[in-house]
C-alpha cells in the first residue's frame, strides 16, 4: 500500500489539531474571490476556466473548489490573491449613463465618472449596488464589497428607496390612491410603498414615490400602465442614506457614520 508522504500526514495531524483551521469557513473558490474585492464572481469563474487560478498550488477549473477563507491560498496569473481595501461609494448617476463596465453602442457607462484608479485594467475592481435604467439618474452606490452589496439588495433585506419622479399629469387624489392601490403590469401585480405630491406646473407634477420591493423598470411600468409618461426619474435615498447635494456625476466615499447607518438598517431588516 502506498503511504502517504510524512509532510503531508503532519499537516492534516496539524490541521485537525488546531481549531482555526478545522473550523475555518469554506466557501466556493470564484466566490472566494470575489470576497476578496478584486473582481465580480461571474468574472472570477470565467479566469478559472481560463486556466488562471491556482489553488494551493494546484491548477483548477473548477469556480465551486471548495475554499478555507483566511487559510488557503489563491493565486491568479502566478501572482497570490490578498483582500483589497473595502471601497463604498455615492454617484449621482446622471441621465443617459448605463450601468455597465462597457457598451456595444458605445453609450456612456458609469465607470466614466469613477476615480480613474478604478477604470481601466488593474485598476481597483468596483461594481453597482443594484442598477438604475439608462434614462433614470439619481443615487447609486458601488463597492468591491460583494456580501455588503448582496445585504443591500437581497429580498429579505431590501432597503426602501425613495424616487422624485416627474410625470406629464397632474398628481391628484385620484392619482396617487392609484399608486398606492398597484397595477396590473403585464399579469405583474406592481406596488409602491407610498406616493406623496411633491409640486405641480400646468400640465406636469412631481411625485416622490418610495419602493420596498424593486422589480425591473418597476416605477415606469406603473405609470405607464396609467397611460402616463415619466418625464424624469430621479433615485433621492437608498434606506437612511440621501444623495444630498452630490453634484451630478460626481462620486465620494460613504462617510463611516452612512455606513454604519445602512449597516444597522441592514441588520434591522434581517431582524424583522
Amino acid at each position: 500500500m502506498r503511504r502517504r508522504p510524512q509532510r503531508d500526514q503532519q499537516s492534516r495531524s496539524s490541521n485537525a489539531s488546531n481549531p482555526s483551521v478545522a473550523s475555518a469557513r469554506r466557501v466556493g473558490l470564484a466566490r472566494a474571490i470575489s470576497k476578496l474585492g478584486i473582481t465580480s464572481r461571474s468574472q472570477a469563474a470565467q479566469w478559472i476556466a481560463d486556466g488562471r487560478v491556482r489553488l494551493n498550488g494546484a491548477l483548477t477549473r473548477n469556480p465551486e473548489a471548495p475554499v478555507r477563507l483566511g487559510i488557503d491560498r489563491i493565486e491568479v496569473d502566478g501572482h497570490a490573491v490578498k483582500p483589497s481595501e473595502k471601497i463604498y461609494l455615492m454617484l449621482n448617476k446622471p441621465r443617459g449613463a448605463v450601468t455597465t463596465a462597457s457598451d456595444e453602442q458605445g453609450r456612456s457607462t458609469i465607470y466614466d465618472f469613477l476615480p480613474v484608479a478604478a477604470r481601466g485594467p488593474g485598476g481597483q475592481w468596483m461594481a453597482p449596488v443594484g442598477r438604475l435604467d439608462q434614462a433614470s439618474e439619481g443615487l447609486l452606490l458601488l463597492t468591491n464589497d460583494s456580501e455588503w452589496a448582496a445585504g443591500i439588495t437581497a429580498p429579505e433585506t431590501h432597503l426602501d428607496k425613495t424616487y422624485h419622479v416627474q410625470v406629464a399629469a397632474i398628481a391628484d387624489v385620484q392619482l396617487l390612491a392609484s399608486l398606492r392601490r398597484g397595477v396590473n403590469s403585464r399579469g405583474e401585480v406592481l406596488r409602491v410603498k407610498t406616493a406623496l405630491h411633491l409640486r405641480s406646473g400646468e400640465k406636469n407634477s412631481w411625485v416622490e414615490i418610495v419602493l420596498d420591493e424593486g422589480k425591473n423598470r418597476h416605477i415606469r411600468r406603473v405609470f405607464e400602465s396609467l397611460g402616463i409618461e415619466v418625464l424624469r426619474l430621479l433615485r433621492v435615498a437608498i434606506g437612511p442614506l440621501a444623495l444630498g447635494t452630490l453634484p451630478k456625476g460626481a462620486t465620494r466615499p460613504l462617510t463611516s457614520a452612512e455606513k454604519t447607518s445602512l449597516d444597522r438598517a441592514i441588520a434591522a431588516k434581517s431582524n424583522g
